[in-house]
């Protein structure tokens, strides 16, 4: 049987990909630190024969006894409230953790997954973004410290690849959501559902008209474990090529909760980007993927999953 390390195993995506990894029988190492993430996204996985979860900071050295297979390097803090209040650990899980775990697939000769961005494109001039395309990103602003720690973990993954031969794999990850997201994370989904399950106004940042490609967890987990499974490098986008404005997905979600919130309209944070939307080119053609959860669906599956997690919706963070 194949074994996976999966760092970040215990966040909002990591969970997802632990889950799909183990209905594929390939065992599972759970690297986390709970920094932000919980046991509670991997509590249902725990009785699985397959599966260990082990408190670990993969800035500090990762050690692995076992022969693995696969390596997927997703921890990181990934929400705009999360790096401005840990921008100094988001720089080091990207470099540092990074370097762990890329050390790791080098001695066990295992595929390597980085877990990179499409912040990697910052406020991007060029729409859609395509993978040839190298971003507009400020380095000195509050978002710099995700979306530079991101661009030099691309960088040292790749100088791996071109030094030490490693297998790896860049994925550049765009707006994702579904199930165990943490409804005060800052991101506009959870934010929203959680403001109009509360009868609170949804706060929208601008005027809203700034626009986002959003893709269910289930459509994202499948194209990363078929990049996974492949023998691409990438850089590869993966994300839903239908872009919306964030004003109308707050209209959206309100509609789906039969909410009666109002809108509120709140200063737009500082780098915020104009437009996002991913070129999946590449993946439709060497890995026949695209989403197949329409925008609907998926916001009322996840609607229905904080519905039943109040605890979660009430929580701090």
């Amino acid at each position: 049987m194949s074994r996976a390390v999966v760092t970040g195993g215990a966040g909002f995506l990591g969970s997802h990909l632990c889950q799909a990894l183990l209905e594929r029988d390939i065992e599972v190492l759970c690297l986390d630190n709970f920094l932000t993430g919980t046991p509670a996204n991997v509590g249902h996985l725990l009785e699985h024969p397959g599966f260990r979860l082990v408190r670990a900071d993969v800035t500090d050295y990762i050690h692995v006894p076992q022969a693995v297979d696969y390596v997927l390097h997703f921890a990181s803090p990934a929400s705009p409230i999360d790096y401005a209040e840990l921008p100094i650990h988001t720089m080091k899980v990207g470099s540092i953790g990074t370097l762990h775990s890329l050390g790791l697939a080098k001695e066990k000769g295992a595929r390597y997954l980085l877990a990179s961005t499409s912040e990697a494109y910052g406020d991007p001039l060029v729409h859609p973004q395509p993978e040839t395309y190298w971003g507009n990103v400020n380095p000195v602003g509050p978002r710099g410290v995700y979306d530079e720690a991101k661009r030099f973990a691309e960088a040292l993954t790749s100088a791996y690849r071109r030094t030490h031969g490693v297998d790896t794999a860049i994925v550049r990850i765009f707006n994702t959501y579904g199930p165990r997201m943490r409804p005060r994370d800052g991101r506009a989904i959870p934010t929203f559902i959680r403001q109009a399950l509360a009868g609170e106004p949804l706060t929208v940042a601008g005027n809203g008209s700034q626009t986002r490609s959003v893709c269910y967890v289930d459509d994202l987990v499948d194209g990363l474990l078929r990049f996974l499974l492949s023998s691409e490098p990438g850089p590869m986008n993966i994300g839903n090529p239908h872009e919306i404005p964030v004003i109308d997905l707050a209209r959206r979600i309100i509609g789906l909760t039969g909410s009666s919130s109002a809108i509120e309209f709140v200063p737009r944070p500082e780098d915020d980007p104009t437009v996002r939307q991913p070129d999946i080119a590449l993946a439709r053609r060497t890995l026949g993927w695209e989403p197949q959860i329409a925008l609907d669906e998926g916001l009322k599956r996840t609607i229905d999953w904080f519905a039943q997690h109040p605890d979660v919706v009430g929580a701090t963070r």
